[in-house]
């Protein structure tokens, strides 16, 4: 399956990516024409007081009297009945992983590569329901899906823009609003806003809806620490710091020459390009939430596995599962798949990577029918018998 061509609304994705993409905000009016939400309020709700969910609630005045309350779920019934009707937000995250028609909004996005995708987070606000001015790290696109909402942009935000204290919540605490940037969604209207762009977005009406599809984003500091932790597994004790060139100096200094002989020796440790793809590969496919991936009941073998496809089984891609691909030398790829690299024919490593259907005739073939069942045993892919 190709990327899409365009975005939602019509414009080319190459003249997204050169003029927009991690540039500018994008508005664009009517992207979804005659928009119709997957999920409604109270199905919201509902997500939001199931164990193992990810949910939040922002009060612009919490119970305790203190502004910008937030609070963590699962939630109950007692919870949303003492709330109000106004000034207050519900936060739902990965809903893609739980509403496969949630999910299938994500499709009009595989122009980016498909690990970069996060998730998909929904809110609801009654009127002025809010979770503050703030920045994200990320790109994200805001698809208006009931309601109303109004959304402020303001200026590049850097790392020292001081944040309100006291509160569970990164809210700024001055928000200049660029009078260009200043609009009211209505169902069907998308917003794109860079990383880094401060913005606020305010409920204007008591049934607003608004999905945030989000992107990946890890810091150097996580990368570093992931990859070092990653190599340091490989290292065998032997490699150590050693300085056979030592000339008497002074015994109390570190010296340059030292500096760079560790220099040397952490570097030609860490740049090793093959291992730094096989790393990479993993540390992006990692799942949001591992213990979401179910295994099956039963063990499947291959014989198992094309005995069922042949009784009308069907093999998908778990929600919230992560797939991508690097092409080796030869016929073969190594697929990564939620945190995990495998050998696969490249062919299959190109088609499990994609968002296309995965037809039952590769079954037929003993090495992905080998890997297929292995996928389905681990709840990276499911049988489905509907």
């Amino acid at each position: 399956m190709t990327a899409p061509s365009t975005l939602p609304g019509g414009l080319d994705v190459t003249t997204f990516l050169r003029d927009y993409w991690h540039k500018k905000p994008l508005l664009i009016r009517g992207a979804y024409p005659d928009f119709e939400p997957p999920l409604m309020p109270d199905e919201l709700a509902g997500l939001a007081c199931e164990e193992g969910i990810e949910s939040r609630i922002v009060e612009k005045v919490g119970a305790n009297g203190k502004p910008w309350q937030a609070s963590h779920g699962p939630f109950d019934e007692d919870t949303f009945a003492r709330l109000g009707d106004r000034d207050w937000t519900v936060l739902v995250q990965a809903v893609d992983h739980y509403v496969p028609e949630v999910a299938e909004l994500l499709k009009d996005f595989r122009f980016i590569p498909t690990w970069r995708l996060d998730d998909i987070m929904i809110s609801y606000a009654p009127t002025g329901g809010s979770v503050g001015p703030h920045m994200d790290n990320y790109d994200v696109f805001l698809i208006q899906a009931t309601g109303k909402r109004r959304w402020q942009l303001g200026k590049f935000i850097d790392e020292d823009e001081p944040v309100i204290q006291g509160i569970d919540l990164r809210i700024l605490e001055h928000f200049e609003v660029d009078q260009d940037q200043d609009w009211v969604l209505e169902p069907g209207d998308m917003l794109y806003i860079p990383p880094r762009i401060a913005h606020n977005g305010v409920s204007e009406s008591d049934d607003c809806m608004t999905y945030s599809i989000g992107f990946r984003a890890p810091s150097a500091d996580e990368m570093v620490t992931s990859y070092a932790d990653y190599r340091g597994e490989q290292l065998s004790e032997m490699q150590r710091y050693a300085d056979a060139d030592l000339t008497l100096g002074n015994p109390g200094e570190v010296d340059d020459v030292a500096l760079e002989r560790a220099r040397q020796l952490i570097l030609s440790s860490l740049d090793d390009r093959e291992q730094l793809k096989q790393w990479f590969g993993r540390y992006m496919t990692q799942t949001k939430y591992p213990d979401q991936l179910i295994e099956p009941d039963e063990y499947l073998d291959a014989t198992t596995l094309r005995e069922a496809l042949a009784e009308g089984a069907e093999i998908e891609r778990a929600l919230g599962s992560r797939f991508a691909w690097h092409d080796e030398q030869g016929t073969y790829a190594t697929l990564f798949v939620d945190g995990d690299g495998l050998r696969a024919p490249k062919a299959l490593a190109h088609l499990l990577g994609s968002s296309a259907p995965i037809p039952a005739e590769l079954a037929d073939d003993d090495v992905a029918a080998g890997l297929l069942a292995k996928l389905i045993n681990r709840g990276s892919l499911i049988l489905s018998d509907d």
